[in-house]
């Protein structure tokens, strides 16, 4: 409950930054209004138009933040229609007003209460000190005995109490009027969500296909081989067993040598389909398995991650596996830090080691077939690498909560 109570925290604080932003931007309507009256605010409503645009965006985006993922109706290879046909438009406007008000109000109070709480609980600390005269409690009553101070004590931990009950909620209701009118109107045309959808659907399926042909080579070169090994050398055992009864124990030894390696071989491309270890441990204790076994030195820091689909797991652990194995093959670092959190419905990744950087996508790269695994689920993949280091992927995948 405590983890909760404080993510509430966050989020409402985060609201409340977004909140001001929007009241500030009704000032602006309300001065570019008024000018308009007298003929002279005409032209600063389109810029006004962008403004707040922004702020809807910055909404949209601290959304999404917390797993209430809301496109954006605004793509930027379309034209955007003219502001009074446009419904995007005037749902931001009426968002604008709601938030600079309503969500102001609430932020405030999810914001206070935990103060208010704390300011309380400690009174009895310092009250003392306070001038003769002086208000005492959060709500303005003034203490002067003991039996009122410690009144305001107790009252301090029902603030708290409150707080951490009424947090979450409070937050969803700040985040309701966003979540209802920064989303698409139905009306509008929602092409371009559809062909970006396509294109990642279209690279899962090559995902997949590249996968496939990966494991048909690992199975054709390696075990089918070894198999064949097994079948030579057993045919071999045979006929010295009709030969020379002193012969079979050498050639059995060998068959016997031949069909471990096998084993072995069928076992990795196992493993490289669906690592065991994920099953067994979850991925908690699959990535801290990664990490024990990275070349380079490695900080493994792990959030609650809770319940999440195989899928996103599996896509989870091959993408810090990957990142690991090119930190360790190209990058020359001596230090390598992974991260891992959960938002709400989003799953943070975040690889970051120390060596020379200039990491860059291409195609056949471990870090293409990284974007095309993290985008076949709605996921984001953001790359930095400045020549001379750090080099930092953040991925971000989509889960059930």
């Amino acid at each position: 409950m405590t983890r909760d109570a404080f993510e509430a925290l966050d989020r409402l604080a985060g609201g409340l930054g977004t909140a001001l932003l929007a009241l500030v931007t009704v000032v602006g309507w309300v001065l570019v209004g008024t000018a308009c009256l007298i003929g002279i605010g005409l032209p600063m409503v389109r810029p006004m138009l962008s403004v707040t645009r922004a702020v809807a965006e910055r909404e949209r985006a601290r959304l999404g933040r917390w797993g209430d993922q809301v496109v954006s109706p605004y793509p930027a290879t379309r034209p955007a229609k003219g502001w009074h046909t446009d419904p995007a438009t005037w749902r931001d406007l009426i968002w604008l007003a709601i938030h600079s008000t309503l969500g102001l109000l609430l932020g405030l109070l999810g914001i206070i209460l935990p103060i208010m709480g704390l300011r309380d609980a400690s009174f009895p600390l310092w009250w003392h000190l306070l001038p003769d005269g002086e208000v005492g409690s959060s709500l303005g009553i003034a203490v002067h005995t003991w039996p009122g101070v410690v009144a305001v004590g107790l009252s301090g931990f029902v603030w708290l109490a409150a707080s951490m009950l009424c947090g979450g909620p409070i937050a969803r209701l700040q985040s309701l009027p966003g979540r209802r009118l920064l989303s698409p109107h139905p009306s509008v045309d929602l092409s371009e969500r559809v062909a970006r959808l396509t294109a990642t659907r279209a690279g899962a399926l090559t995902a997949h296909a590249a996968e496939l042909r990966r494991i048909e080579r690992a199975l054709h070169d390696g075990a089918q081989n070894r198999l064949l090994a097994v079948v030579v050398m057993a045919t071999a055992a045979k006929r010295a067993l009709e030969r020379d009864v002193a012969d079979v124990g050498p050639a059995l030894d060998r068959v016997q040598a031949a069909a471990e390696q096998a084993v072995a071989e069928l076992r990795g491309v196992v493993r490289s389909i669906l690592p065991p270890i994920l099953e067994n441990k979850g991925l908690a204790g699959a990535l801290s398995a990664l990490a024990a076994g990275c070349p380079i030195p490695c900080d493994l820091k792990d959030g609650e991650l809770g319940h999440l689909p195989l899928s996103v797991e599996a896509t989870a652990y091959f993408t810090v596996a990957e990142a690991l194995t090119n930190a360790a093959k190209h990058s020359g670092a001596t230090r390598v830090r992974v991260e891992t959190a959960r938002h709400g419905r989003i799953l943070r990744i975040e690889v970051e080691d120390d060596g020379a950087g200039g990491a860059h996508e291409r195609d056949g790269s471990g870090l293409a077939g990284i974007r095309r695994r993290v985008e076949a689920h709605d996921g984001s993949l953001t790359l930095t690498s400045p020549h001379g280091g750090p080099t930092r992927m953040k991925v971000e995948l989509p889960c059930e909560s």
